[in-house]
């Protein structure tokens, strides 16, 4: 099984890739992780990374590309893999058809953008212990501090409302095209991401089992 999963920031599919990949036994990859495992391990790409990271450029397109095919080659991914939040462009994705040939689906975690905005602005963490909460979801016991360690609670950049507008601005505006790009091959599947974790779950792994 061959799957690519896309979702805005915050839709969730971090969450469900790992649930996923668990439920059908099949790899769980992500981009991003590839490449922190080779800034992490000191390689020569690595450093090269670090540096085109550390100032704010952007890895090519030929860099993720090499990682991801040597990535599909090891054993784990011998009954198949899903790629989490990878291609994120047209050019990437035409890039990936050359690598893994033709994907069994992709996988759209969709919530509309009010949905988003409202679950990341309403995140705070700990600044000490690095515990999360939710303002709405999963509120502490005294607003603003820690439950476990007492510490003030903070809104990451991350999370701020403008830059969580500005995320989901890039979002539609390159991987929009991308699902038409794959909803021309008829191999889409868009699931109601704005339900509970659980329920998300239920949802895909119902339309997993029938591909």
């Amino acid at each position: 099984m061959k799957l690519v999963l896309i979702g805005c920031p915050g839709a969730g599919k971090g969450t469900q890739a790992k649930i996923l990949s668990e439920k059908f036994d099949i790899a769980h990859i992500s981009t991003g992780d590839l490449l922190r495992e080779q800034v992490a391990g000191g390689t020569p790409l690595g450093l090269k990374l670090k540096e085109i990271m550390a100032s704010g450029g952007l890895v090519s397109d030929d860099i993720v590309e090499g990682l991801l095919e040597e990535r599909i080659k090891k054993d784990d991914c011998k009954n198949g893999y899903i790629l989490d939040g990878y291609p994120r462009n047209v050019s990437q994705a035409e890039g990936l058809s050359k690598i893994v040939g033709e994907l069994d689906s992709v996988v759209v975690i969709d919530v509309p953008d009010d949905a988003i905005i409202e679950r990341m602005s309403g995140r705070r963490s700990c600044g000490s212990c690095g515990a999360m909460y939710h303002t709405k979801y999963n509120p502490p016991k005294e607003e603003g501090v820690c439950d476990k360690c007492g510490a003030k609670l903070v809104l990451r950049a991350d999370d701020n409302p403008e830059t969580v507008k500005h995320r989901l601005d890039v979002y539609h505006e390159q991987t929009a095209p991308v699902i038409g790009f794959y909803e021309k091959q008829g191999i889409v599947y868009k699931a109601d991401g704005s339900q509970a974790i659980e329920k998300v779950t239920e949802e895909l792994t119902s339309y997993l089992e029938k591909i």
